[in-house]
């Protein structure tokens, strides 16, 4: 099966085409800002000698992570949805950065600002629970009983000193070929949305 993998969640732009889990070709870009701008030529590039009708599945990550971002990813591949008829499937961002783990357990850790983190741990390549923001002391607790940990995301570094056996993989975005790891598993969705955990710091201004 052919596969298309998208993400703009976090600090760069990437996309993969898969077989299989393999990667067949694949680009990531590092970037905080300038996903959308750079996204559709990104996969236009990739696709070049290659037919978009013979995309059989879409995966996006869907968050948490930049709002923007996660936005910019979604609607391109629900536009791509719509052209190719191919159904669409989504892969949580810090299941995809705790797939990258060295050790028994992984934590897929990003920054939230305002003393707060998104955090996910797996042990096993088994969720131990829903992901989840949090204060950063809060998150080191939860964390201090697993064994063999590693601390994966821009997040990481965050939760360093409380956990000073952890190792530390402080990685911008998901590797890329986890991601299609993760894609070849995930079931399409009818109707996919970001993943936010919480409201957007911007507000509309007042009339």
């Amino acid at each position: 099966m052919t596969t298309l993998v998208i993400d703009t969640s976090l600090g760069a732009c990437q996309v993969g085409l898969f077989e299989a889990a393999r990667l067949v070709a694949g680009a990531s870009e590092p970037m905080e800002r300038g996903h959308q701008e750079r996204l559709a030529p990104m996969a236009a590039e990739l696709m070049a000698g290659r037919s978009f009708a013979d995309i059989r599945k879409l995966v996006a990550t869907v968050g948490p992570g930049s709002f923007t971002g996660l936005r910019v990813g979604l609607a391109f591949a629900k536009g791509l949805q719509l052209a190719t008829g191919a159904p669409l499937a989504g892969v949580g961002t810090l299941q995809a950065l705790a797939a990258s783990a060295d050790g028994a357990a992984g934590a897929g850790v990003i920054d939230a600002r305002r003393g707060l983190v998104y955090v996910q741990a797996f042990a096993a390549g088994e969720a131990l629970g829903p992901p989840d923001i949090v204060p950063i002391a809060e998150a080191a607790q939860r964390l201090g009983a697993l064994e063999n940990l590693t601390l994966v995301g821009p997040g990481a570094p965050l939760l360093a000193g409380a956990l000073p056996d952890a190792k530390l993989d402080p990685r911008p975005a998901p590797d890329l070929g986890q991601l299609g790891r993760l894609a070849e598993l995930a079931n399409p969705a009818p109707d996919l949305r970001p993943l936010y955990l919480r409201a957007p710091d911007a507000r509309p201004m007042a009339p």
